[in-house]
């Protein structure tokens, strides 16, 4: 009777389980494939607005549009720099700080991580920071989007975590023969840690191919604009769609052959490709990053 009742209690939790998997599923797809339907719709149908739960007429005239914009070219440039320099950069020198602090007798281990811990919660605030940056040069520079925030505390206490549990074996008997620290690390520690850095990596590409308000904050040079920031002007401002578009997006306008909302949605879908087409590929060390990272304190 017992073994029935748990069965029944675990058929039921698992049918709750997959109804609510569905119900989020539905509730993260509806959005995308409406913006996907619509960017290949036709203007007239766009026009009348509404759900699109499927393509109404078929059109690509907004994605000619877009790729025809020199400004959605150049910050698409921009942003794929940004994106895979700030996250090489960042896994890099988040590497380097956490390496010592997984070191049992490391002699500043604890200050450095109490001063680390300190920052999670304290912030500059950003008239301060700005006037850091612009002390260090580095308003209108390509640089400001890539070198600053690299190193992350909470990134920081999971690398350091995760390096504790890579047995302290293999650093000493690598001391012993004759390596030195940055060899152990680059050679040893790193190879072994590719699920924490497939995490953060992602993390971190996501964080900066979504970036946007440090560019509106330190940047003045439109050739030097991410893509996200383009395509915060569009969102914002449909009349200047038209109004500062290149000659064929204006020439498409006037023929009616595309609506602003059909060059939007186009740039929208643009843009989420690449990190939708790099996720699949570090799926299965996400999980393993993530709980792995965090189950030592």
């Amino acid at each position: 009777m017992r073994k029935n009742k748990i069965h029944t209690g675990s058929a039921v939790f698992d049918t709750c389980n997959v109804v609510l998997m569905c119900v989020f599923m539905l509730i993260m797809l509806v959005p995308v494939l409406h913006v996907l339907f619509v960017s290949v719709s036709d203007p007239q149908e766009v026009i009348k607005g509404g759900l699109f739960l499927y393509p109404k007429g078929f059109n690509v005239k907004g994605y000619e549009a877009v790729f025809q914009n020199p400004r959605i070219i150049t910050s698409y440039g921009n942003t794929i720099l940004y994106a895979v320099c700030g996250t090489l950069a960042t896994l890099f020198f988040t590497a380097l700080t956490a390496y010592p602090l997984s070191i049992s007798n490391f002699a500043l281990k604890k200050p450095v991580t109490v001063y680390l811990t300190i920052t999670m919660f304290f912030g500059g605030g950003m008239i301060p920071t700005y006037m850091l940056m612009r002390n260090l040069h580095l308003i209108d520079s390509r640089l400001v989007m890539i070198i600053p925030f690299c190193v992350g505390a909470y990134n920081v206490i999971l690398f350091r975590t995760f390096f504790q549990g890579i047995p302290a074996s293999l650093r000493e008997a690598a001391l012993i023969d004759g390596a030195g620290e940055y060899r152990i690390l680059f050679q040893i520690i790193l190879p072994l840690s590719k699920a924490i850095l497939a995490t953060i990596g992602l993390f971190t590409i996501v964080g900066k191919w979504n970036e946007w308000f440090s560019a509106l904050i330190y940047l003045t040079d439109d050739n030097k604009m991410p893509v996200q920031m383009i395509l915060r002007q569009m969102l914002f401002n449909s009349q200047a769609l038209g109004t500062n578009a290149d000659p064929v997006t204006k020439a498409l306008m006037r023929e009616q052959a595309v609506v602003p909302e059909n060059i939007k949605y186009a740039a929208i879908i643009i843009t989420m490709l690449p990190i939708m087409c790099i996720y699949p590929f570090l799926q299965k060390y996400f999980a393993k990053g993530v709980f792995v990272g965090t189950i030592k304190g």
